[in-house]
């Protein structure tokens, strides 16, 4: 037999993990009908349809599939290696290709990273998104490591390495107070404003459930997602906010904010998400090496 056509077998990689022929042609500059003379090319070297073609749309075949999975393990490797190369191994110049979710605390972050800021030799590169964005891209070696408040789910497709790196205390915090007044948690929460993470949180979960537990009514002001518009809303709305105290440190540093106490029981964690590979990156290892989780 001739030896197998990567290039066919990357076009049919391409589509079938996009699922659409012509933003596949439009992004290699081919045109639609040469994409897919070119599959058709690599059907006829295999002796079977890959897709199957319903209404002017693409559905991978049962071959297809199993082709698809061969193709995902080659062209991730090859994905790797250029990643090892990019990373600097050997070289002078290091690269650390970093995800952070949306909702992580940029102060964590960069607590995190500060020990590589002096490395004049490194090269940072950090893009935010949803944690499944940011894990597609770890996937595909785009990314080095995403950072999370979450784990991520680890299957047989996804056998992710998720490293509990940190755990925060959660407190409340608010405007400065007058000396000798005292505030009592819990009991003095209830009926107060409060700026609380969203639902989706699991700081918001937890703090929920510690509150039904102690009997605590709170009347919820705001409830945000994003940690850096609930720092500012801490700071900035006279109400009082439950939040990691990582998130304020530095308005409870300059006396914009008082600590009125911790939440009892109630944490958030920090995780460190890596794909499987043969030689991550040495910066990374010794990042990672060097933490331990907290609590």
């Amino acid at each position: 037999m001739r030896n197998l056509n990567f290039r066919h077998l990357h076009y049919f990689w391409a589509v079938a993990k996009e699922g659409h022929l012509t933003r596949v042609a439009e992004q290699l500059h081919l045109s639609q009908s040469a994409l897919s003379a070119q599959i058709r090319a690599l059907e006829s070297y295999l002796g079977q349809p890959l897709f199957d073609r319903i209404d002017r749309r693409l559905k991978l075949t049962q071959f297809g599939a199993t082709v698809l999975d061969y193709a995902d393990s080659i062209f991730t490797l090859g994905q790797e290696l250029m990643a090892t190369v990019r990373a600097g191994d050997g070289r002078t110049l290091q690269e650390l290709r970093i995800g952070a979710v949306a909702t992580l605390s940029r102060n964590f972050l960069e607590n995190l990273l500060r020990p590589l800021l002096a490395d004049k030799d490194l090269r940072l590169s950090v893009v935010s998104g949803s944690i499944e964005e940011l894990l597609e891209r770890l996937r595909v070696h785009q990314l080095d490591v995403v950072f999370a408040n979450r784990p991520a789910v680890i299957d047989a497709r996804h056998p992710w390495r998720c490293q509990r790196i940190a755990r925060q205390t959660v407190c409340v915090v608010g405007p400065p107070r007058s000396k000798g007044e005292a505030f009592q948690i819990p009991k003095d929460l209830s009926g107060q404003a409060l700026v609380v993470p969203g639902p989706s949180s699991d700081i918001r979960s937890h703090f929920d459930l510690w509150c039904e537990k102690c009997g605590v009514n709170v009347n919820i002001y705001a409830e945000v997602d994003d940690m850096a518009l609930l720092r500012l809303l801490a700071r900035d709305s006279g109400a009082l906010a439950v939040v990691p105290e990582v998130v304020v440190q530095d308005e409870m540093r300059s006396g914009q904010l008082l600590k009125y106490g911790t939440v009892p029981h109630v944490f958030e964690s920090f995780y460190a998400i890596t794909a499987q590979r043969r030689s991550p990156p040495n910066v990374l290892r010794r990042l990672l090496g060097c933490k331990r989780a907290k609590g």
